[in-house]
């Protein structure tokens, strides 16, 4: 069984095993003896976190919430099957996002429009829809409480438009999805954490991420939770090395917007140079080799949602 890690305040990231280890976290809050579930991972998350909530003497009816930053199905693709195990749960979506987890049609469709049929049956499996009578929509104010614990809904566009951050006002820190991008632990040296936006497709918009970051930091978080993976704590400096990398990737895509034929090409060549340059940046602690290893997948995902902005007229 995959590991769980426990940061304190009842807050614990389970490894959900997708893709790879420590690759895609889901998130529990544990309110004295009532649950809430931060994203999903997909359907084969299920046993990890059903073994991370016995391993705290938890029961499945004990689930109150499942809340969804953004219906991505690395983040939801497990919902639909979790909320069939949780009886007592509701699931939190962004008002965008409800419809795709009432009916998952249009969201599997998408899903093998960016990854292929064969990659999307293979990961995901059967997406299962989520009575619409236990989903609550959650725009930008909205709260719910677990146990009498408070979590306020942000709207943070910029990854999606369907993207919300979920702020635990217990501790002040946030669960931000994707929107505060991708922190994997192999990149961490000598307690410095890395941090890398994740630009995919469709809905890439650096004007609203940059706004939705500086939302984010103007709350001060002694912590985030990344998807990908797990808490964050040196806000601050990786906000900045955020902003500084959406920006990056914002030129890289507007200097290949003629680029015609070879635009994809090039775009791909560009994020996998942003990698390279960061690492020696960061001085990350994984060769060359490995490296692009572990960032292949957001290598060609990085490159594809800067392309849907080119394509967007957004630009």
């Amino acid at each position: 069984m995959l590991s769980s890690i426990d940061y304190g305040h009842g807050i614990v990231a389970v490894d959900s095993g997708f893709l790879r280890p420590l690759c895609d976290a889901v998130h529990l809050v544990i309110e004295g003896d009532r649950v809430a579930i931060i994203d999903t991972s997909s359907n084969d998350s299920l046993p990890h976190v059903l073994a991370a909530l016995a391993a705290r003497g938890l029961s499945p009816e004990q689930v109150d919430w499942v809340m969804l930053t953004h219906v991505h199905l690395d983040h939801a693709g497990g919902a639909g099957l979790m909320m069939s195990k949780f009886p007592n749960a509701r699931l939190t979506v962004h008002p965008r996002g409800a419809r795709h987890m009432i009916d998952p049609t249009r969201l599997m469709q998408g899903t093998v429009e960016v990854y292929g049929v064969e990659y999307a049956r293979r990961v995901y499996g059967d997406v299962l829809p989520v009575p619409a009578e236990r989903v609550v929509e959650t725009p930008d104010g909205a709260t719910v409480s677990l146990n009498g614990r408070r979590f306020e809904f942000l709207d943070t566009p910029g990854h999606a438009r369907h993207h919300v951050c979920i702020v635990d006002e217990r501790t002040g820190h946030i669960f931000t999805g994707d929107t505060f991008g991708l922190s994997y632990r192999e990149l961490d040296r000598d307690g410095r954490q890395a941090i890398f936006p994740a630009t995919t497709p469709v809905q890439f918009d650096p004007p609203a991420l940059h706004a939705s970051l500086d939302r984010l930091l103007a709350r001060k978080p002694g912590a985030v939770y990344v998807t990908h993976f797990g808490q964050v704590t040196q806000v601050e400096r990786c906000g900045a090395d955020l902003h500084r990398l959406v920006e990056a990737h914002a030129r890289l895509a507007l200097d290949c917007r003629d680029a015609g034929a070879q635009r994809r090409d090039r775009l791909r060549e560009g994020v996998r140079a942003i990698v390279l340059a960061e690492a020696r940046r960061q001085d990350w602690p994984l060769d060359e080799r490995a490296l692009l290893e572990l960032f292949d997948l957001d290598i060609w995902l990085n490159a594809d949602g800067l392309a849907a902005w080119l394509d967007s007229g957004r630009c």
